[in-house]
């Protein structure tokens, strides 16, 4: 029994305790004097390194999950393509407006005919100038412009045409110092072969007016056929 504490005396003195070494030395003193020998015990320091190794586990794993989610978020959700926009071509049912001021004349054009002037009832006060058009075929467009200088005290005073009123879309606006018309054939309409009248109505300062700077222009499609004519107004004479 001596033997046997100083051998744990010894052991408790090192520097490093060895426990296995300890309990075998114990062991074999029990063994020696008819004892039965201690149950050994998982140690703590296995334990917490279980315990440590686990819970690495659950980080390392829990990592893992993290850095997936993290990726995907990174990724950002998948763009959805946009179909471009189509571009729908113009209809080719009616002609182009005619340009905002006649260039020189050119009063025929294929089966189109047109003539400007003054309407002779035109009095000190007020005026009708008048576009004729003169189609030896059927149009099945047709766009008429007429303008009328913005002169001292000119203003609208109406607008009609030969031809029925329900085929025409009409506006009448102040545009770069004249006092311009049109007359607009509506789409599906038709305009006879024959002779046609559209009159621009308007007041004006008391005395003869001067029409030179007025003008007219008209497009029109004939078949297959674009056509265009353009002109001016002779000076009212008194």
């Amino acid at each position: 029994m001596d033997e046997l504490r100083r051998q744990l005396r010894q052991s408790a003195a090192a520097h490093r305790p060895d426990r296995e070494r300890m309990l075998a030395r114990v062991e074999r003193g029990m063994s020696a004097q008819g004892k039965p020998a201690p149950r050994r015990s998982v140690r703590p320091s296995l334990r917490i390194a279980g315990a440590a190794a686990a819970a690495a586990g659950v980080l390392v794993a829990g990592g893992y999950g993290m850095s997936v989610l993290l990726h995907e978020h990174s990724r950002g959700a998948p763009t959805q393509a946009v179909a471009p926009a189509r571009t729908v071509p113009p209809s080719r049912s009616s002609p182009p407006a005619p340009s905002t001021s006649p260039r020189g004349v050119r009063t025929e054009d294929g089966p189109l005919w047109s003539d400007g002037s003054v309407d002779p009832h035109s009095n000190d006060f007020w005026a009708q100038s008048n576009v004729t058009l003169k189609t030896t075929q059927p149009l099945t467009s047709l766009a008429v412009e007429l303008r009328v200088a913005r002169t001292e005290g000119v203003r609208p005073a109406g607008a009609w045409r030969t031809l029925p009123a329900r085929d025409f879309v009409l506006t009448t606006k102040a545009e770069d110092g004249f006092l311009v018309y049109r007359w607009t054939l509506k789409g599906g309409r038709t305009v006879p072969a024959g002779s046609h009248v559209f009159a621009g109505q308007y007041h004006h300062a008391r005395g003869g007016r001067d029409a030179t700077a007025d003008g007219y222009a008209a497009t029109a499609r004939s078949g297959d056929e674009q056509v265009a004519v353009r002109g001016d107004f002779a000076p009212r004479i008194d």
